[in-house]
């Protein structure tokens, strides 16, 4: 098929902040709360207009610069409950979409993927 895909990593990984049982402050490589209230604009939002053109993705934390890739708990969030439908089009030639696979409870929103106050003060 052309334009066939293929997600590089389809395993949600062990810090993922769309983990449950993940402390944000736990992520690896310089964890910056602000970047991460930042990702905000990633998620499909029901006011919006519909634009299949415009996708925002959040990238694994393991991922880089370079070579990014998406973040399975969000991906997973955004393509169930998230209801992000121009992400729906954009995915339909990833071959390997079937495998995705998040790891434990997940946060059912992006706000609580955010810190807890009472992380924050212990």
């Amino acid at each position: 098929m052309k334009g066939e895909r293929k997600l590089k990593h389809v395993v949600q990984c062990a810090k993922c902040p769309w983990k449950k049982s993940t402390n944000p402050f736990d992520i690896p490589d310089g964890y910056d709360e602000m970047l991460h209230k930042n990702l905000s604009c990633t998620i499909a939002k029901e006011e919006n207009e519909f634009n299949p053109n415009l996708i925002r993705a959040m990238a694994c934390h393991k991922s880089s610069i370079k070579e990014p890739y998406f973040c399975i708990g969000w991906l997973s969030n955004q393509l169930g409950q998230g209801n992000n439908i121009p992400l729906r089009i954009h995915m339909r030639n990833y071959t390997n979409l079937s495998q995705l696979r998040v790891v434990g409870e997940q946060h059912s929103n992006f706000q609580d993927t955010l810190p807890r106050k009472d992380l924050l003060q212990g």
